[in-house]
């Protein structure tokens, strides 16, 4: 992997660093320690996270992840007896919380796959046009995205409360942090004017709900705070800053590459698949619209253009279904089992709405299958390899036809392709994708989100104080650099 300038940064301040990734299927919190002058980042705590129906809506135990969000902080102090210099949080877009006057949580949040938003976005369409959104915001139409869910939640008759926070800034904010949207999950909300980078008046107008409800935007890097509470009376906490980072954990994991050049694309890959390259304007033309790529923030002022492409996801809630048939399939033998199965006849549209829903995967597959004309499937979990070699080989077919658009839309000559999150482990599948895109392609770091986080707060810290400049993203793209180095990974795939 090519990389940034790679003459080593020197910190100022050897205290530790904490960052938080919250993921829709676990929770990390990592330390970075300084170990002889070099950085060294250790994964301290990990934790399962699955949504849960609670009368009739799927929602998120935001009490179980808080508390084993807390619990990843106590173990940091334990080890970190330099101290502890700054703490940032990214995660999943979309999804928040409703805080009334005291900052408490009014409920669980609700889980982005509910399916409320299904009668939400029509309704809402019916106000404003989806042209008009696009036209406004530049952002792909999605269901899942926060605006939805948030008429969903007025159409219910659900209290609006004081405020929403998206997820990271509410943990934030519940540290002590002051309550912020910051810009690149603000941006995935789809009511963030283009380029005005602010809310969008029209939008709020039109869909009913309370502007002053919505936090202020700040942009990435931004410190909002220092740690208080009962974690702060810890001695490793003395003084600890909070950081929103690139709270959006898809920019923090395009944060994480330290490509330097404009030939190379990225997949960050793990319950979705985003496929896309870095920009330093927005492509919001009418062909861009209507294949709804998106132009989410990234670090510096960029530009994220990419499209969601289902992901993990389909093999999770396959291997989810045959467990409970009694065959509990773990995701590296069913890679390595697929391997072995020849191509199937008959590719998926991985990106059918069906196939975005929760529950009996395998069905949906085959329902899929069977309007198309094809035979389906055997559904035991003796038959799991077929599906799974289904589910690779179409992935890998859908990111080659997305990446032709990129470069159609971006103007760029690609020959470089960085996967990163956790599927980048996932080596048939890598395979398949530089086959079908004939790119040359890297596998970085499967924690490129956590990677990115620290590169953030390192730059924040080491004194480049404004983080939308080209020179705080070249800092950035340098400690993300070191950190890669330090991890062992980003080897080219054979």
């Amino acid at each position: 992997m090519k990389r940034a300038p790679n003459k080593a940064l020197k910190p100022k301040d050897k205290r530790a660093l904490i960052a938080v990734d919250l993921g829709a299927e676990s929770c990390r919190v990592s330390l970075l320690r300084w170990m002889s002058g070099k950085p060294e980042i250790t994964l301290v705590h990990r934790f399962g996270n699955t949504p849960r129906e609670v009368d009739g809506g799927l929602r998120w135990d935001f009490a179980m992840i808080t508390a084993g969000l807390d619990e990843g902080l106590r173990k940091c102090a334990a080890i970190a007896d330099e101290g502890v210099r700054s703490i940032a949080v990214d995660g999943w877009a979309v999804d928040y919380v409703r805080v009334d006057a005291d900052g408490t949580p009014l409920a669980d949040p609700f889980c982005y796959r509910d399916e409320r938003t299904i009668k939400a976005e029509r309704s809402l369409h019916r106000k404003i046009s989806p042209d008009r959104m696009r036209e406004l915001t530049g952002i792909q139409l999605l269901r899942i995205n926060t605006l939805y869910q948030l008429y969903a939640d007025a159409q219910d008759g659900l209290p609006e409360g004081r405020q929403w926070l998206n997820l990271p800034e509410y943990v934030l904010s519940r540290w002590g942090g002051a309550p912020v949207a910051e810009h690149t999950t603000a941006t995935h909300t789809q009511m963030v004017e283009l380029y005005s980078r602010q809310w969008s008046r029209e939008i709020f107008q039109e869909a009913q709900l309370d502007l002053a409800c919505a936090p202020k935007i700040v942009p990435p890097g931004t410190e909002v705070g220092r740690l208080r509470g009962p974690l702060a009376e810890l001695p490793a906490f003395r003084d600890t800053v909070l950081i929103a980072p690139a709270c959006h954990d898809t920019a923090s994991a395009i944060a994480g590459i330290p490509a330097t050049g404009n030939d190379w694309a990225y997949i960050s890959s793990g319950t979705w698949s985003l496929v896309g390259t870095l920009l330093e304007q927005p492509r919001n033309g009418a062909a861009a619209a209507e294949e709804n790529f998106t132009n989410l923030g990234a670090v510096g002022g960029g530009i994220c253009f990419h499209k969601n492409v289902n992901g993990m996801w389909l093999i999770r809630q396959c291997i989810d279904q045959w467990a409970a048939q009694g065959r509990a399939w773990t995701a590296p033998e069913l890679v390595a089992a697929a391997e072995k199965i020849d191509k199937p006849h008959g590719l998926l549209d991985v990106d059918d709405p069906d196939l975005l829903l929760a529950g009996r995967m395998p069905q949906r597959i085959n329902a899929q299958r069977v309007r198309k004309g094809f035979d389906p499937l055997d559904e035991s979990p003796s038959a799991a390899p077929v599906f799974a070699s289904l589910i690779f080989h179409s992935l890998a077919a859908r990111y080659a036809k997305v990446l032709d658009r990129v470069a159609f839309h971006s103007g760029k000559k690609l020959k470089r392709l960085f996967v990163v999150g956790g599927a980048s482990q996932n080596d048939f599948l890598n395979r398949l994708t530089a086959e079908a895109t004939g790119l040359e392609l890297f596998r970085g770091s499967p924690e490129s989100s956590t990677v990115g986080n620290f590169a953030v707060q390192m730059a924040v810290l080491e004194g480049t104080r404004d983080p939308v400049t080209g020179a705080y993203a070249e800092q950035v793209s340098r400690w993300a650099g070191q950190f890669v180095a330090a991890l062992e990974h980003a080897a080219p795939v054979a």
